[in-house]
């Protein structure tokens, strides 16, 4: 795309710009993630000093997920890991993937609006620290990239793909070279041999010495994997290094044995363009101070595969919910394998249950959806059954077994993977993709050993749900389901649960209407939030509306409240603020049991909290008493009642949250309430992670109903 008066601002400049920004930081290896345009996700765009195969198990990254990319966009700040301790600190699930020597920084790229996050390497022979000017450089290269982009969006064209990611740095279509002839002698007249490997890992170059030593001519070697065309270096310590190599930008040595029983040393000497190798005999004189050897293993799997899988591993172990469990497989497991169709099914009274799916159409998964397991329609009632791993690599092998299976879904190969926790089967994922694949034994092996650890996740997040949905049923049964209608007075009421334990909680809420001229507002916090605080609030909330109606003043309802709430003894005190709404004599009489204050904003707009004399929690002295104070009711008046979950936040003074509480309040449009407490929610940043649960009721007067001259 071009302006009318401007150079390009396509994936052309956008490249150049990310690319200038990864050399001018120092940086070894770079990366650009940008927001999904309609998914809570970041997907890598442009890739720099790395391979593909390298980025994997990060293409796509939940914007929710622990990780530097998704912090810095989250959190909209620059993101500094200067070590590996640090990473394995802040980062686990990252430092199981990256268990190399390195610094790391993430920046989010934002202008007009959120864009992305710009992610940078370094190698660990960088200083641990980022100075005042580095930070500010990076900064401003990320501004300039979501310049770009802005630029790119301006006239129409697309923020970004959501496919591959666009390779930089790497000349991944050159399998051979053409050095000058004295480069070439040079390398002829070294001990040994030499080879040099592009950053995906393959062959490039390959001296006449290396060739002897290998075993292979040049040409069998040249575009290849050296775990791939020489076998005696398939073990994941070879991979390992090179990984270790491309990744720490430091030399790295390693030994391996040439059938039968020659041993011969290899030194990788990397850069931003590849990896020189040097190969010896060993016992030979090896070239000066490589890096010291790294861990050995002896899994047959290769390293790539170890660490995807580890990474994958770790991340359904965070996973919650069972659409949690359906969303990491989508965004991670699917194009790790390069999957283009997922089902997610459950085994129910015989049947099959769609739990979830992507790259299928809705009447495909209509009609999958209540089989019988025994049906002849897919294998995955099969392999629920047997609990063994179905594979298909192509329409034939599928139709021979199951003749109407591919005409269902329209895919190419499939592979059915029974989800099966402690011998006992829940379900069936299903992989399946667009063309014929042979389902090499390597790729099974892991794919059966991630369906087991899906398995897990998917066995863990239905019990949550379910636990969830109590809750919820619960809580809701224990709050007011409506607000009784108060001639001359609007009332609205939110509660939000803590994002943290059962997702239920203490604080409660209630209108309790008293004749035609009075009403009563009661709200209180039980100590806690899981069942028994939410069974002790159902007991004070009934006890509070009983003594209300009886035409209790507001000191004996919380009396007789305290009594009731010590004879239970349940070692969980509450706190609780009582008002006496009298239109009549136009007052308000107030009582509080260890209760935030009330905010009460005046129709001039002034706005402060009601100095209410206080009285202890309820529940600790049965003889306690509650002073009451009054005020004058007037139209306009706009009160608003509110737990502490509102106002407490770690290290902050509560009388200066209460403060900022009552100057939010004032300037708030009273017009419509559950606007007023929307914005009071949101500015209190109440949508993140919540330690506590939160109650607010707001009061609005409008008119005197009942008023006795």
């Amino acid at each position: 795309m071009t302006g009318t008066d401007g150079p390009a601002v396509g994936a052309e400049a956008l490249d150049a710009a990310f690319t200038e920004a990864v050399r001018h930081t120092g940086a070894s290896i770079g990366a650009l993630y940008l927001l999904a345009p309609d998914e809570p996700l970041l997907y890598l765009d442009v890739l720099y000093g790395a391979s593909a195969g390298l980025a994997a198990p990060w293409t796509r990254v939940s914007l929710a997920a622990p990780a530097p990319v998704a912090d810095a966009v989250r959190e909209d700040r620059l993101v500094w890991v200067g070590s590996q301790e640090e990473m394995a600190h802040s980062y686990p699930r990252t430092a199981m993937v990256l268990p190399y020597p390195l610094a790391l920084a993430a920046a989010p790229v934002t202008g007009v609006r959120r864009w992305g996050s710009l992610l940078l390497m370094w190698p660990a022979t960088r200083p641990p620290h980022m100075t005042r000017r580095e930070r500010g450089h990076i900064v401003s290269r990320c501004r300039n990239l979501a310049r770009l982009l802005e630029e790119a969006a301006g006239q129409g064209a697309p923020s970004g793909r959501t496919g591959r990611p666009r390779i930089l740095g790497v000349d991944a279509g050159r399998w051979t070279t053409g050095p000058a002839m004295a480069v070439a002698d040079f390398v002829e007249r070294l001990p040994g041999g030499s080879c040099a490997l592009d950053l995906e890992g393959r062959f490039v170059y390959v001296s006449s010495g290396a060739c002897d030593l290998l075993g292979r001519d040049a040409g069998q070697l040249l575009g290849t994997l050296p775990w791939q065309s020489l076998r005696w270096l398939d073990d994941p310590t070879v991979e390992d290094r090179y990984r270790a190599a491309v990744i720490g930008r430091e030399p790295v040595a390693f030994t391996a044995c040439r059938p039968p029983d020659r041993y011969l040393d290899f030194h990788l000497y990397p850069d931003a363009s590849g990896i020189s190798v040097r190969i010896i005999p060993a016992g030979g004189r090896p070239p000066p101070a490589p890096a010291p050897h790294l861990r050995t293993g002896a899994s047959p799997a290769r390293a790539g595969q170890i660490y995807q899988l580890t990474h994958l591993a770790a991340a359904l172990t965070e996973v919650v919910g069972v659409q949690d469990v359906i969303d990491l497989v989508a965004d991670q497991i699917m194009p790790a394998f390069g999957a283009q169709g997922l089902v997610l099914s459950s085994a129910e009274g015989g049947r099959l249950r769609i739990t979830g799916y992507r790259g299928y159409a809705p009447h495909a998964i209509e009609r999958l959806d209540g089989l019988s397991l025994e049906t002849g329609l897919t294998p995955a009632g099969e392999a629920i059954v047997s609990g063994s791993p179905r594979f298909f690599s192509d329409p034939e092998e599928m139709r021979r077994a199951y003749p109407e299976a591919q005409l269902i879904s329209g895919k190419q190969a499939w592979a059915f993977l029974p989800l099966v926790v402690s011998g006992r089967p829940v379900g069936c994922c299903v992989l399946s993709y667009d063309a014929p694949r042979a389902f090499h034994a390597e790729e099974r092996a892991v794919l059966t050993s991630l369906a087991g650890l899906v398995a897990q996740a998917l066995d863990r997040a239905r019990l949550y749900d379910t636990k969830h949905e109590l809750a919820h049923s619960l809580q809701q049964a224990l709050l007011p389901r409506t607000l009784p209608a108060v001639a001359g007075l609007r009332v609205a009421a939110r509660y939000l649960p803590a994002t943290r334990g059962m997702d239920i909680g203490g604080d409660f809420y209630d209108v309790i209407r008293l004749g035609d001229s009075a009403a009563a507002a009661v709200i209180g916090d039980v100590q806690g939030h899981n069942a028994a605080a939410a069974a002790l609030m159902g007991q004070v909330r009934t006890a509070v509306h009983a003594h209300a109606t009886s035409g209790t003043p507001p000191e004996q309802v919380l009396s007789g409240t305290n009594r009731l709430v010590t004879d239970l003894g349940p070692d969980l005190f509450t706190s609780c603020l009582y008002a006496h709404l009298d239109f009549a004599r136009r007052r308000a009489v107030l009582a509080t049991a260890g209760h935030p204050p009330p905010l009460l904003r005046r129709p001039d707009g002034d706005t402060r909290p009601v100095a209410v004399r206080p009285g202890p929690p309820l529940g600790i002295d049965p003889d306690a008493d509650f002073p009451v104070t009054a005020i004058p009711l007037t139209p306009g008046l706009t009160f608003a009642f509110y737990t502490d979950g509102l106002v407490e936040t770690p290290g902050a003074d509560i009388d200066d949250s209460i403060a900022r509480l009552a100057r939010r309040l004032a300037h708030a449009d009273d017009r419509d309430l559950d606007l007023l407490m929307d914005e009071l929610l949101t500015q209190a940043g109440t949508a993140g992670q919540r330690a506590d649960d939160i109650a607010l009721l707001v009061l609005h007067l409008e008119t005197a109903p009942g008023r006795r001259d």
